[in-house]
């Protein structure tokens, strides 16, 4: 099985090229190839497979080639994930099976518009931010905000003061956001399925609708995001869509042993 390794802003992945929908990706096997002592380490697994290869993506044939079958480091599956679409789409331009520029990338999310240049930052439509109703995080208020998957984002007057993060919200990936500036925010974030990461683009997102709405900032505005990982920047349109463009870093490809795929 060939893999690659990639991160947006330091939040990693298993990239695994399967075009034709031939591995079976099980839980199990995701859980073992994102173990960092045990397999290759990774915040989840991202599967490159033809949308026409997969049942998951058969209602998106007809529009788009490829489909992002993404799972978190646990083998559970996820909806969406802003920074791995980038690094997807990296993955497609590099291995020369798209060209730089736009693309239409299916995900269980929807269908996601890439801008994609030869060299450089990735660009992403993650469609439409989806606010609901206040939730509960651990006894503090949150703003509900659905960018493709379910995000909780709870203001407070530091992130660096928050120790290990730990929520028994494991329905819901949870944002704590520092305001920096009035374009400028820090956050940290822990996700379904993984626990505290270096970076969220789909968080990054819903952050900075919540504090948008929150400060009042107009539609339009670019944010600053700060993660542990790096800076992204993300605009909440007036359409109601966010984009975010952040870095998409390719950094080794390999081949798994035999061996190792077939013993537990």
């Amino acid at each position: 099985m060939r893999f690659l390794k990639g991160h947006g802003t330091e939040n990693d992945f298993v990239v695994l090229p399967d075009p034709d929908g031939e591995i079976a990706l099980t839980p199990g096997l995701v859980a073992r190839l994102c173990d960092r002592r045990a397999g290759i380490g990774g915040d989840g697994v991202l599967r490159v497979v033809r949308s026409a290869a997969t049942p998951d993506a058969a209602q998106w044939a007809g529009e788009t080639d490829w489909f992002m079958d993404y799972r978190n480091a646990d083998g559970s599956v996820a909806e969406m994930c802003g920074n791995g679409v980038r690094v997807y789409a990296r993955y497609l331009v590099a291995a020369g099976l798209a060209r730089p520029g736009h693309l239409r990338l299916a995900t269980r999310g929807g269908i996601k518009e890439v801008d994609v240049p030869a060299t450089g930052d990735v660009s992403v439509d993650m469609g439409p931010a989806l606010v609901g109703d206040p939730v509960d995080v651990d006894g503090t208020p949150a703003t509900f905000v659905d960018v493709g998957n379910p995000h909780a984002v709870v203001p407070v007057a530091s992130v660096d003061g928050l120790g290990e993060l730990k929520t028994s919200r494991l329905d819901l990936n949870v944002e704590y956001v520092e305001d920096v500036s009035p374009t400028a925010i820090r956050m940290r974030v822990h996700e379904r399925g993984v626990g505290e990461t270096r970076s969220c683009g789909t968080g990054a997102c819903a952050a900075v609708v919540a504090t948008a709405l929150r400060t009042g900032t107009p539609r339009g505005t670019a944010y600053d995001v700060e993660v542990p990982g790096g800076h992204l920047t993300v605009t909440w349109r007036e359409d109601g869509h966010t984009v975010l463009t952040g870095p998409a870093v390719l950094l080794a490809e390999g081949v798994v042993d035999e061996t190792w795929l077939t013993t537990a």
